[in-house]
């Protein structure tokens, strides 16, 4: 977490990430050389693996902006060819060098995740009182006024993972693995500090109010109880279990009792007072109803998520038909959306966000790695759970066998009859399929996906479960802790060494990149134009990203139009020469971002204020036009078109021309007022418009619509109604 970069959680965690991969695939590589052999273990999933990965890959070379399928789409970072690579190297150096760590190392990963999962915790509690303590990092003060209304962490709690969801399906994964320990520990005190953790994990939870977590928890603790009940009812120690689960659901019960689920059906049920008023037998119609506010509409506030996400997931599906085979590259929803983006989407609250997923992740690969993609991605989950369920069940069938004919004693233990890695690889099946539900909600971050790649690793390693006898193991240690000699080994660990050095040195550039990036895009916002330039180009001196010059081209723009006022002609002729070079770069490379050609479409509009050249106004509605091609149903561009038009109205002097003008103007804005029919800001444009080509009469019409249909008191409207009535 980082207030310096672009992206506050995302940024930092991805590139974290990329450096632990580097230093493991460094010692990886190295233990290789020293051995004299290639070091990678085959498993299950290999084949599902390596048909997930060509999808990718093929979908990336075929994407319509193959730099954003391979690095990630700037803002989010994560689900790029680049991370997936790095995941899949976590999950074959986990699997392939397990043997020389043994089962303890998964104990004390295990445990370092639990112990991340509580500093999480804590880090975000005191936000739900007003006391933040990102903002206390940022601001220097302790309150939550660093967040927007729509980010409060007392109205939904997300601590360092940036959103309430994501820190529910984290939080839901975790829950697991502590129940893991839970049911392990003999230890009395361990116990209390396990069910502590389970309980205060679950009020987090509750805090998030996530929908998606709380049904991906209620179905993994069902899954959980039926595959525990089917595996370990004749366990010598189930009354022992089973005291702990009653214990366990009644203080999870207590929670939901006091702090709420957040879900308003659930929540009327729970409620106390609704129980009073049954017990003394009075009527539940005293008890306040809360009326659903309608999703879309003229007078609608804010849109309920699920209907939104209904809608955008009908746009996913419409996207996966456009790309049937491998989709529009993998992170390019944010820019394929728009091609298929429904008219829907233009009345809910949400109609001007830029939607960078389909938010279930399963319609993500859809819509950017197609039907191809998705059925990979859909086997490689489907091999995961049913070896994982299967090599448990043979396991036990296994362990029975064992048991029986070792003639254990009654009284013996869980841990006695070798169960403790069985409940492990229970818990982790049910934190695996947590993540498939929250998912199928949402979509998967840097944290999320690690665990996505992990868990399987896991239950590689518990279930083939490889032991090593002390020779072996000191076998290993000698020849790791022997000197390399041969000057080929020599040449190898040079190599490896330098490019462990590039590697960790271009993901330093590119943070260094992202802060010159941020630091230039703050400085735009407040209108210093040149020193944002600076930084701008300080950015991309570090790192390529067509995002930076993007910015770039709007920011030299900006200050040809400052430089204009100073007379700087020769300058300002430099800098509009400058703005459109770099606006062409990012249209090269991303040709079909929307953004981009907005980008252009703004520019042409600040050189024609600049220059007064009609061509500028051409290039302009050049531009919106072919954005018009690829997104139909943005009601902005016909919005800019009506005014584009309007100015070039006013340029002609030939009165069919200035009449042809007029009319493309009024029919763009008609085109704006039926792609979005409840903003009184396109209706108040058509007025104006109307009254500036001498049409009072139907102006007059469009302004009544105004103050009765939409917004009755609009003082802007009863102003240009007035002024209206004065000609």
């Amino acid at each position: 977490m980082s207030s310096h970069t672009s992206e506050l959680f995302e940024f930092n965690k991805v590139l974290l990430i990329y450096i632990i991969t580097t230093l493991i695939l460094f010692f990886w590589l190295l233990k290789m050389i020293v051995n004299n052999k290639i070091i990678i273990k085959k498993t299950p999933f290999d084949i599902p693996i390596f048909l997930f990965s060509l999808t990718q890959l093929i979908s990336t070379v075929f994407s319509i902006d193959r730099h954003t399928s391979f690095f990630g789409y700037y803002g989010r970072f994560n689900g790029g060819l680049l991370s997936l690579i790095a995941y899949l190297i976590l999950y074959y150096g986990f699997v392939s060098n397990f043997p020389d760590f043994g089962e303890r190392f998964i104990f004390n990963l295990l445990k370092l995740s639990i112990f991340s999962s509580v500093a999480v915790i804590l880090w975000g509690l005191p936000g739900k009182f007003g006391y933040d303590l990102s903002c206390f990092v940022f601001t220097g003060k302790l309150t939550d006024s660093c967040w927007t209304d729509q980010f409060r962490p007392a109205e939904r709690l997300f601590s360092t993972l940036g959103q309430p969801n994501w820190l529910g399906a984290y939080l839901t994964i975790t829950f697991f693995l502590g129940l893991y320990f839970f049911l392990k520990t003999k230890d009395s005190k361990y116990l209390i500090l396990n069910t502590i953790y389970l309980t205060v994990n679950f009020i987090t939870l509750l805090f998030t109010r996530s929908r998606s977590a709380l049904l991906a928890l209620v179905l993994g603790i069902c899954f959980f109880v039926v595959l525990f009940y089917s595996h370990f009812r004749h366990c010598r120690d189930i009354s022992r279990v089973f005291k702990r689960a009653i214990v366990l659901t009644i203080l999870l019960i207590i929670s939901v009792f006091i702090f709420k689920t957040g879900i308003q059906s659930i929540d009327q049920l729970i409620d106390w007072v609704t129980y009073q008023k049954i017990f003394v037998n009075e009527k539940i119609d005293n008890i306040p109803n809360v009326t659903k506010q309608p999703s879309s509409g003229i007078n609608s506030d804010v849109t309920e998520s699920g209907d939104i996400r209904r809608i955008v997931w009908q746009g996913a599906v419409e996207l996966g038909k456009r790309y049937p085979w491998f989709g529009s590259g993998p992170e390019t929803f944010a820019y394929s959306y728009y091609f298929v983006r429904p008219k829907e989407h233009n009345l809910t609250s949400e109609w001007d966000f830029l939607y960078n997923k389909a938010h279930n992740e399963y319609l993500n690969y859809l819509a950017t790695t197609g039907f191809v993609g998705l059925g990979a991605y859909l086997i490689f989950i489907l091999v995961v759970v049913i070896f994982s369920i299967y090599n448990l069940k043979a396991q036990n069938s296994k362990l029975k066998t064992k048991s029986k004919n070792l003639n254990l004693k009654k009284d013996l233990k869980i841990e006695d009859l070798d169960l403790s890695s069985r409940i492990l690889v229970l818990s982790l099946i049910c934190a695996y399929l947590s993540i498939l539900v929250t998912n199928f909600f949402g979509f998967s971050t840097t944290t999320i996906n690690l665990f996505f790649y992990i868990i399987p690793a896991i239950f590689i390693s518990q279930l083939s479960n490889p032991v090593l006898d002390e020779n072996q193991l000191s076998n290993i240690n000698n020849r790791q802790s022997s000197i390399v000699s041969s000057l080929k080994q020599k040449v190898y660990t040079g190599f490896i060494i330098l490019f462990t050095f590039y590697l960790l040195f271009s993901i330093g550039r590119y943070r260094l990149a992202d802060i010159n990036y941020v630091k230039g895009d703050n400085l735009y916002k407040t209108g210093d134009y040149q020193e944002a330039a600076k930084f701008l180009f300080k950015a991309l001196e570090y790192k390529y990203e067509h995002v930076y010059e993007d910015k770039l081209s709007s920011v030299l723009a900006y200050l040809a139009f400052v430089s204009s006022y100073q007379k700087q002609t020769k300058t300002t002729k430099q800098l509009i020469d400058l703005s459109k070079f770099y606006n062409q770069k990012s249209l090269a490379e991303s040709a079909m971002n929307i953004l981009y050609w907005k980008t252009k479409a703004k520019n042409a509009y600040l050189f024609y204020q600049i220059n007064g050249e009609i061509d500028e106004i051409n290039n302009g509605v050049d531009a919106l036009k072919h954005g018009e091609g690829l997104a139909s149903t943005d009601p902005k561009i016909p919005y800019s078109l009506a005014i584009y038009y309007s100015l070039l109205a006013d340029q002609n002097i030939n009165n069919q021309l200035t009449e042809e003008y007029q009319n493309l103007s009024i029919e763009e804005i008609n085109k704006t007022i039926d792609l979005k029919a409840n903003d009184k800001g396109y209706y108040l444009l058509k007025a104006q418009l109307l009254k500036k080509y001498h049409r009072k009469e139907e102006a007059r019409s469009v302004l009544k619509f105004i103050l009765n249909k939409i917004a009755p008191d609009d003082p802007e409207a009863i102003k240009e109604l007035q002024n209206l009535d004065r000609l």
